[in-house]
């Protein structure tokens, strides 16, 4: 083929790409808001769900969001914790799968009560996103609980009473309508958790709720209003309305409100409803790019992290059993190092010294990410000897000088997950060696949250594509042949 007609074709190539482009910016996603007043009996409140979802899906609504407690709300703690579920063998949860699935929609279930199977006295607040398929697509268990107490007016409302918070910021889902950024209610009032999700890419957040009366004509629309304009997102936030019960009373006003902070619909107090919204992806552009608000942020001043974050279901969550992989290929015939609970053939090794070794990644976050670990299994860094410690240093200081002499840079993220809350995986010390250069992240700090999930599995399908062993034996011959210039 001549290079002039190689030249046309991409230049067709591009132009249908950025048509495509063109095509999916300017299409809106419709969800239904939906808005409810749950009460004690479950079987009344599904049917009330059901009746919602069958209405809205004829309106070719893409996805539902329904309200923090829409599987029930009882008057007292008993009842509370003796009708709460396990999320995978509930027969709530199951027939909003089915629901999902018999409507062809994606389903937000913004709080079911979620057993906690070690803590009998306790359950959690779980918001369930459902795909099309009926899958549980992603989970997450509410951070911040409503406790609230003035004797004085005999006021008493404490969910820890009867439920536990969650641990994790669960990252932004993908779904046919957006990022979705997942909250609950009373985490509306906790600006660092917005700002995380939208930092993270979130495009919509959500707040299912049942706000109290009290609250709700003070807060709730001025709270929600501001969560989406400092953040840039839409926000949908699906309430309770109305008495439940002698003792309780919600707010409601269902709503969903653009990136500019324009309410797009309230379903008041009318219970049950839901109203129908439309998601523009060039509305949420425009704002982003008329106000760039993400580039201002002095973050030479100022920083903002995620201590614990979750990309995957939790166990308790995933239908899937996850199975344990081992990084590389190590063959028959030849020698291999340990590393944690996996072997790495002496092919993929650039580097050894007396004490620790240097090798090639099976997933690589950016190219040039590789490995130091000590050769001896030292699970921690407080694990080393002190000479251990000195080689496994001095290690690191010349495979960082290997690794930017050849990707041609003058900066590397160096770093240590030291323990299993910091995300260490594998139960042996190394350090993550990464190569950087302007731009390689949108935000720079994001290299720590790939760098958390790269060798994570979700539904027992990696999030990355594991390398050949090939590849990596070519990378570090590679490696080999400079370093040794290098040294030289």
């Amino acid at each position: 083929m001549r290079y002039s007609n190689i030249l046309l074709l991409r230049n067709i190539y591009k132009i249908e790409l950025v048509r495509r482009l063109s095509n999916n910016m300017d299409s809106t996603k419709r969800v239904a808001i939906c808005q409810m007043t749950s009460v004690a009996d479950k079987s009344t409140n599904l049917q009330v769900v059901s009746q919602l979802i069958s209405d809205a899906a004829k309106e070719k609504v893409q996805m539902l969001f329904f309200p923090e407690a829409c599987d029930y709300i009882c008057d007292n703690k008993k009842d509370v914790i003796g009708q709460a579920e396990p999320i995978l063998t509930g027969s709530i949860v199951n027939r909003y799968r089915e629901l999902a699935a018999e409507h062809n929609v994606w389903l937000s279930m913004g709080g079911v009560h979620e057993k906690d199977e070690s803590e009998p006295t306790k359950m959690f607040n779980t918001h369930v996103i459902i795909d099309d398929k009926g899958d549980i697509v992603q989970t997450y268990r509410k951070l911040h609980l409503f406790d609230v107490e003035i004797p004085e007016k005999n006021v008493r409302l404490k969910e820890s009473d009867f439920s536990n918070a969650g641990k994790h910021i669960v990252t932004p889902v993908e779904t046919p309508v957006g990022r979705i950024g997942m909250a609950i209610c009373y985490d509306m009032r906790f600006p660092e958790l917005s700002t995380s999700l939208s930092i993270m890419g979130a495009e919509i957040l959500t707040f299912p709720s049942a706000f109290t009366q009290a609250t709700g004509a003070a807060h709730w629309h001025v709270l929600l209003r501001s969560r989406a304009i400092e953040n840039q997102c839409y926000v949908i936030a699906a309430a309770q309305t109305g008495e439940h019960n002698a003792k309780r009373r919600s707010y409601g006003h269902g709503i969903c409100i653009d990136p500019w902070g324009e309410v797009l619909v309230d379903c008041g107090e009318t219970s049950p409803t839901y109203k129908i919204a439309e998601i523009s992806p060039r509305k949420l552009s425009d704002v982003r790019r008329n106000m760039p608000v993400f580039q201002h942020r002095r973050r030479d001043v100022y920083s903002l992290y995620t201590l614990s974050l979750r990309k995957n279901l939790l166990p308790a969550h995933d239908e899937t059993p996850r199975t344990t992989e081992k990084p590389t290929d190590c063959t028959t015939d030849e020698e291999c190092n340990v590393f944690g609970h996996v072997r790495v053939p002496d092919s993929c090794v650039f580097f050894k010294s007396k004490l620790t070794y240097a090798f090639v990644n099976l997933r690589c976050v950016i190219p040039g990410h590789v490995l130091v670990a000590p050769i001896r299994m030292a699970e921690r860094n407080k694990d080393l000897t002190d000479e251990e410690a000195e080689d496994f240093y001095r290690t690191v200081r010349i495979v960082q000088k290997l690794m930017e002499k050849v990707h041609d840079t003058d900066s590397c993220t160096v770093t240590i997950q030291d323990g299993p809350d910091a995300g260490q995986t594998v139960k042996h010390l190394h350090c993550h060696i990464m190569p950087r250069k302007k731009g390689d992240f949108i935000e720079n700090d994001l290299i720590y949250l790939e760098l958390a999930k790269h060798d994570q599995f979700k539904k027992g399908h990696p999030a990355k594509p594991p390398r050949s062993i090939e590849e990596m034996r070519a990378e570090a011959e590679l490696l080999r042949s400079e370093l040794d210039k290098m040294l030289k």
